[in-house]
């Protein structure tokens, strides 16, 4: 008699229910690492930044496009028209930054491959999607290297970008595993303008860091003087006692392809530019 019960292996309605939460958890920890393996990678160098920003070009022709284009009433000048130009004028203002990174992602993948052994590369990496995440990848796809994305489900983005090499291309569900990917082979990070979840990932490492829970040295670069300066007054920590003297030395700002390249290579150490 043939036995048709079903494993529980198999069983995709317990394995998508509340009470096989821990298992889908152990496999977003466990599948990544063993894809992570069969390709070799093991040092990362991590690009966070907007998931709004734009190429140089493709900003400018937006806006062009709206500034061409006729209302189609008053109204429609004095609100929605402008509203719409206004944006477009602060996503060309931030494409500086998404052309930036993808040079710099370029540039320090040719180093690496040129410095070191297949297995001891650094490899791009970033959260897979667009904006400063796409920039990064497709840096790394100019320079004929492996780059990662580390995408996450969420409502109102699209999936993971085209650059991001198929085989290292992943999608988490879980927040907190996708950080610890970003983390665990990581030896540098460079932060490019960004929002709230940029932010989020920038304190989570420097508070890892800071408080030694990653057994490591991660140089952080935020990339743009302008708008970190504006945004973040780093001394007014120290100066109400919350975070130590050497806590400030954790970060350095950078603002141009050169220079955060140049302190990329110092930090990483073998090899020349």
């Amino acid at each position: 008699m043939e036995n048709d019960t079903q494993k529980a292996y198999e069983n995709l309605s317990f394995l998508n229910s509340h009470d096989a939460r821990p298992i889908r958890v152990l496999c977003e920890l466990i599948e990544p690492s063993v894809r992570l393996d069969d390709q070799e990678i093991k040092n990362t160098l991590v690009f966070f930044g907007s998931a709004r920003s734009k190429s140089l070009d493709q900003a400018e022709k937006e806006l062009k496009e709206l500034l061409d284009g006729q209302a189609n009433s008053e109204e429609e000048e004095s609100k929605e028209r402008k509203a719409l130009i206004r944006k477009a004028e602060t996503t060309l203002r931030l494409s500086k930054y998404y052309d930036d990174a993808e040079k710099l992602a370029e540039r320090i993948s040719l180093w690496s491959m040129k410095n070191f052994d297949p297995k001891d590369q650094f490899h791009i990496c970033s959260g897979g999607g667009p904006g400063m995440m796409e920039a990064a990848n497709k840096g790394a796809r100019r320079a004929n290297a492996k780059s990662i994305g580390l995408g996450i489900s969420l409502p109102f983005e699209q999936g993971l970008n085209s650059f991001v090499t198929p085989e290292l291309a992943f999608e988490f569900h879980y927040f907190f595993i996708r950080k610890f990917y970003f983390l665990y082979h990581a030896k540098a990070v460079v932060v490019f303008p960004g929002g709230f979840g940029t932010m989020d990932e920038l304190f989570e490492a420097l508070t890892l860091i800071q408080t030694k829970k990653i057994g490591k040295e991660i140089p952080i670069y935020l990339y743009g003087k302008t708008f970190w300066e504006e945004l973040i007054n780093f001394e007014k920590f120290l100066e109400w006692g919350v975070i130590s003297e050497q806590d400030l030395g954790l970060l350095k700002i950078v603002d141009e392809v050169d220079q955060a390249f140049d302190n990329l290579v110092r930090d990483l150490g073998k090899g020349s530019a």
